[in-house]
């Protein structure tokens, strides 16, 4: 009984997610600030485009599936690096922790920073330019997940977003939630649905929007200071649904180091509604071999997403990525190197992301 409990209290809170996830307007589309938020920072999930939203593990999680970090029983802690179409000088350093708290669940630690180099200052006064600024984006989260029974796993998590430009600044707070489902011989079919970035309005503000103006109608004339506020703007919200199935290739051939088969082959499929673009479709798949080396792919296809002039995304709708990984010792961590890559079409130079792991 207490389990049916637990299991009911999770359904209902699905539910409330998914009508309020559906609300979305999509004629809004470009209208959403924080635009930082959609943006996964894990080389893991980003080979398959984010939809690995019903099996990820770990502090990775936190950028897609929080609920997904439930699983981590050491502490797991990552760097990873993404260069941000090549040649446009923007970088994302991103640093994830997950620890353990005994058997009350984990807790998740998560700091990305995101610059775009120098940027010429220019001016009403100085049209070609009076030096440069560099403008800078910080997430800072925490989460929390915990694992409700033996096949459900959920979490939430809230983040502070800081964007500062030169003279000006926004700040706001965005939370997530989600929950994850898993069950079969060896666990192999994985249900997820998060919704993410419910959060508060943003607006600019600081001396950027101060005018100093003279009024030539008093006399003598004077000098006064106007400000010209920036309007409010909204998160990025978007509900994600996702499901894989786990093949075994060699079932009946168990690794006696792991417990499991060597060969393994996942089928991912994942749809996303967003509040602010067109939504997302795609179908993904994951190739392991004795979990030391992996290889994934996958396609997300949206609306219009073969003309540059309808489709509300930078991507091609290709995404591919690949994880070497070996354990340090017969009872050390697990050291994980993970590599993604996804084609652009405007500008065409490409997202590369990098990833460095540590778990046990």
């Amino acid at each position: 009984m207490k389990n049916f409990s637990k299991k009911a209290i999770v359904a209902v809170c699905a539910v409330g997610l998914t009508f309020n996830a559906f609300a979305g307007n999509k004629d809004r589309s470009g209208q959403a600030g924080a635009p930082e938020l959609l943006i996964n920072p894990w080389a893991r999930s980003t080979g398959l485009f984010g939809m690995n939203v019903s099996s990820v593990v770990g502090m990775e999680a936190m950028k897609a599936n929080v609920a997904g970090m439930a699983m981590d029983t050491a502490m797991d802690i990552g760097l990873s690096q993404s260069i941000y179409l090549s040649g446009t000088h923007i970088n994302i350093s991103n640093l994830g922790l997950a620890q353990p708290i005994g058997k009350s669940g984990v807790l998740g630690f998560n700091i990305m920073s995101m610059g775009f180099g120098d940027i010429p200052a220019t001016d009403f006064n100085n049209p070609e330019g009076y030096g440069t600024y560099q403008p800078t984006y910080l997430n800072i989260s925490i989460a929390y997940a915990k694992q409700f029974s033996a096949h459900i796993n959920a979490g939430f998590g809230v983040t502070y977003v800081s964007e500062q430009m030169n003279n000006i600044s926004a700040t706001g707070a965005a939370f997530d939630g989600g929950i994850q489902y898993f069950t079969g011989k060896r666990d192999n079919f994985h249900f997820g649905i998060t919704l993410r970035n419910i959060g508060t309005n943003m607006r600019f503000t600081g001396t950027g929007f101060s005018v100093n103006a003279e009024q030539p109608q008093a006399s003598p004339t004077f000098a006064i200071t106007a400000n010209y506020p920036s309007d409010k703007f909204e998160m990025p919200t978007y509900l994600n649904i996702g499901s894989s199935y786990d093949f075994f290739l060699d079932e009946h051939k168990v690794d006696p180091k792991t417990g499991t088969p060597k060969h393994r082959l996942s089928v991912l499929a994942d749809f996303q509604s967003n509040s602010f673009n067109n939504d997302f479709l795609g179908l993904g798949v994951e190739y392991s071999f004795i979990n030391m080396v992996m290889l994934r792919a996958a396609y997300r296809y949206e609306n219009g997403i073969g003309d540059a002039a309808t489709s509300t995304s930078m991507y091609v709708g290709i995404a591919a990525g690949a994880t070497v990984q070996k354990r340090l010792g017969d009872k050390g961590p697990m050291l994980s190197f993970d590599y993604s890559f996804r084609p652009t079409q405007r500008p065409a130079n490409g997202v590369h992301v990098m990833s460095l792991r540590l778990s046990r």
